[in-house]
């Protein structure tokens, strides 16, 4: 084995993860400057539940780790040595063993509305048809807009777009992250304002995967944490993580830094949209975690609890 072997890292084979993947390649490269003290990375492809099945709403699918699995089950196993994700898609919850080691810096968070240029949410018509493959932004949506009808959507970012390009919708929903990251972001009509589609918890942030124990890759993927960032979506994943929901329930986060505090929105809806319990907290940001647990106790403390108790077993039925 030569002294220094390329950090193997795992990704899904989709455009999108493949963008994140070489970004983090070229990341640690740069780390590099000129030294041999950084090894190279060899990107390692793994074909995922979420990747095999596509005739199955996400909602429906069962579990929590839908796009990560297959992924996690080869860290553990020592075939890769780190794993991209993008962060909204990890569960709150870690296998034994593995760490969230880093988090990059986020691109915007915000949901897109894709559809003709000069289109906005507002001024899409009555019984327009929109594509989401989201409880979270079908609830979000249908509280917003009760008249439009809402329908399901499967596949990966350029496919989603090519349903809509075929007359299948009339608009679709996706991150306004994931388009930008593709070269995709003239197809966005409006990023969504977040007090009308708030994101997913850690919406648009990327976060890199490792073995806890594994101190020559926690040694190299650590340098490319964002503080901001991190504290960020630590406290909108606490949040999640307290009210037990997982990326196909209908709870939004976001968390935003100013100086030294930071502020946390939280929203959680009935799948029909009639019902939308809001909160706000404020707080320092070393208390990011504790922020989000604070927050979550309000919203159930608010009925969050009984609306996602009805999300669950509507989705299971």
């Amino acid at each position: 084995m030569p002294p220094n072997p390329p950090l193997r890292l795992g990704t899904r084979g989709s455009r999108l993860a493949l963008w994140q993947a070489h970004l983090v390649r070229d990341l640690i490269q740069d780390l590099a400057s000129g030294t041999d003290d950084v090894p190279a990375v060899e990107i390692v492809e793994i074909e995922t539940s979420g990747d095999r099945i596509q005739d199955v709403a996400l909602s429906a699918a069962g579990g929590r780790d839908f796009f990560t699995k297959d992924i996690e089950e080869a860290l553990l196993e020592g075939r890769i040595d780190f794993a991209v994700h993008s962060l909204k898609d990890l569960a709150t919850g870690l296998p034994d063993g593995l760490v969230l080691a880093s988090v990059l810096e986020r691109a915007d968070p915000r949901d897109a509305l894709v559809a003709p240029a000069g289109t906005s949410l507002a001024s899409l018509p009555e019984g327009a048809r929109i594509g989401t493959s989201s409880l979270r932004r079908t609830a979000f949506l249908r509280a917003a807009r009760p008249d439009l009808e809402v329908a399901g959507l499967r596949g990966n970012v350029p496919t989603r777009v090519g349903k809509l390009d075929a007359g299948d919708y009339d608009a679709i929903l996706l991150a306004t992250a994931g388009l930008e990251r593709l070269g995709m972001g003239e197809r966005i009509a409006e990023r969504i304002d977040t007090d009308v589609l708030t994101p997913a918890p850690a919406q648009g942030a990327i976060g890199l995967e490792a073995r806890a124990g594994d101190t020559r890759t926690l040694d190299v993927i650590t340098r490319l944490q964002h503080p901001a960032t991190r504290a960020e979506t630590d406290a909108e994943r606490a949040l999640l993580r307290t009210l037990e929901g997982g990326c196909s329930v209908p709870i939004g986060a976001l968390g935003r830094i100013a100086g030294d505090r930071l502020t946390l929105i939280g929203r959680v809806a009935s799948l029909d949209g009639t019902r939308v319990i809001r909160g706000r907290l404020e707080g320092a940001v070393e208390d990011a975690v504790a922020l989000g647990e604070a927050l979550a106790r309000g919203l159930a403390a608010d009925g969050a609890d009984d609306l996602l108790a009805a999300v669950r077993a509507e989705a299971s039925a």
